[in-house]
């Protein structure tokens, strides 16, 4: 064999099945199954088996080979292709959902109780119903469970979720003029820190910062690899550097410009140096 051939390390390996990537409801968490040699393309309609019994789901990435380092022994196979059947007692549990909403605020109206209510989702055959809901504290919602339960003769979950959670459901459009990210495309809530928008140079104004779930704006990551990047050429402020315009100290940096603000020891003038400008730095 040749010096310079390149060996496949998986070459003779078992091949693979196949997974695909499901969700349940729009721009909703991917959850990976395996495709179970069914013929599936993007927005096929499927049943699924979920930790809230069977589902109806949407192939949102159609079957393809997983890595080598996935774990797919715990991985539950697509059961089928949904059908005209399914779909009508999906759209019977949307009814039922609605009506369960009604009763929800009811009961709530009755009771005066400090909660409010996002949504209810039913499971696929109809024995039970979740109630997602926010509320600033905890709230003891056993007798509400009970009556529920009574009146619609099914099994009743109360689920307690955040802010962003609510506002993903919700939907709205913010102050970009666009529709939230959460509702039209994120299907993941990533960590954001206030030393992301304080990295981008941005004030810390807690109005500008916060989304419409009044947490900060999923946006704020975004960009923030990359200024963290840009930043990376750039002398930080304090630094005394020598430049074609002057000698100084670094003042301020304009990251996106990659130039730096350098008040001149001479007469404390600011003068703006690109990095090109830019002769060496010394530590203070």
């Amino acid at each position: 064999m040749p010096h310079n051939a390149e060996i496949d390390p998986f070459d003779g390996a078992p091949e693979l099945p196949k997974i695909v990537a499901i969700s349940l409801k729009p721009t909703g968490h991917l959850y990976n199954y395996l495709a179970n040699d069914i013929a599936l393309a993007r927005g096929d309609r499927v049943l699924i088996d979920t930790e809230n019994g069977t589902r109806v789901g949407t192939v949102e990435i159609e079957p393809h080979e997983p890595a080598r380092s996935l774990d797919l022994t715990a991985m539950k196979p697509v059961m089928r292709r949904a059908s005209e059947a399914d779909f009508d007692l999906e759209h019977e549990n949307i009814l039922r959902e609605e009506r369960a909403r009604h009763l929800f605020l009811e009961r709530l109206r009755e009771r005066g109780m400090l909660m409010k209510l996002v949504s209810a989702d039913y499971s696929f055959d109809g024995r039970k119903v979740v109630f997602y809901f926010v509320a600033e504290g905890r709230v003891d919602f056993r007798d509400l469970v009970r009556d529920l339960a009574n009146t619609l003769r099914v099994r009743v979950e109360m689920k307690q979720i955040g802010a962003r959670d609510e506002t993903k459901v919700t939907g709205g459009v913010g102050p970009c003029g666009r529709e939230l990210c959460c509702s039209s495309f994120l299907r993941d809530f990533d960590a954001v820190t206030v030393k992301m928008a304080r990295e981008q140079g941005l004030a810390l104004n807690p109005s500008r910062l916060a989304g419409m779930c009044g947490r900060l704006k999923c946006c704020l990551k975004y960009e923030y690899g990359t200024y963290l990047e840009l930043k990376k050429s750039l002398p930080n402020p304090g630094k005394r550097v020598q430049s074609v315009k002057g000698d100084g100290k670094v003042v301020r940096q304009n990251i996106l410009k990659q130039s730096v603000m350098i008040a001149l020891e001479s007469d404390g003038t600011l003068v703006e140096a690109s990095l090109e400008d830019l002769v060496t730095s010394r530590q203070n």
